[in-house]
């Protein structure tokens, strides 16, 4: 009864979406594929998912019941950024990052604009129609989220989450996190150019596809 009880198998448990592959669901989580490909091999014995057409979940009273049982930790120990980051993934909703996190996540993490940990605003586009139960979600983790980014003294912890309302969510998926398309990322970072010179370099040389009007060219270590 209690061989599929621990961490890795409660994130996969919450991250899971019908028809998920394991490389699917370990992007999805961060982590090594093969560890999750033993977990969820774990948790297929133990009769919680089950491969038809891909990945699928026997009963979502479980993953509920994790849902309940990780907002309830939270109150003891606060998300870290990292866990953040993988949170939106156990919403059950649509979702995109955007603004700062676009760049971030387009560079592969190659680019992060500064960003101070006790005072981190996370940039997530989400659909108008889902804006409260995102608030609601949030707000079980203790993490205040607004539709601008708001001053760090009007904030309870470090972790802020702003919120992008849209009638419409264009994502792609890079390195399992759904983000705004590159070309929209690109337009974003070049309308703050001096933040992100750097990264419009970066992107260019990373995607064919992508010219910018960067000049600035990254030094070798």
């Amino acid at each position: 009864m209690y061989e599929a009880c621990g961490e890795k198998e409660l994130k996969v448990i919450l991250a899971l979406d019908p028809g998920d592959t394991i490389s699917g669901v370990a992007r999805k989580i961060d982590e090594n594929r093969e560890t999750i490909r033993r977990v969820v091999n774990r948790l297929e014995e133990a009769g919680y998912v089950a491969y038809n057409d891909g990945l699928q979940l026997i009963d979502q009273t479980i993953r509920d019941t994790g849902l309940e049982f990780l907002t309830a930790s939270a109150d003891i120990s606060s998300p870290a950024i990292s866990e953040a980051y993988v949170l939106p993934q156990f919403a059950g909703m649509e979702y995109a990052y955007t603004a700062i996190d676009a760049v971030y996540v387009w560079t592969r993490g190659g680019y992060q604009v500064a960003r101070n940990p006790e005072d981190y605003p996370l940039f997530i586009a989400v659909h108008e129609s889902d804006l409260d139960a995102w608030t609601e979600f949030f707000d079980r983790f203790g993490i205040p989220t607004a539709e601008e980014r708001q001053p760090t003294e009007d904030c309870d912890g470090p972790i802020q989450v702003v919120l992008e309302p849209r009638s419409q969510i264009d994502a792609e998926m890079v390195d399992g996190r759904p983000v705004i398309p590159l070309q929209e990322t690109v337009t974003f970072a070049n309308e703050y150019y001096a933040t992100f010179e750097s990264a419009l370099d970066m992107l260019e040389r990373m995607y064919d596809d992508v010219d910018t009007d960067a000049a600035y060219r990254m030094e070798p270590a």
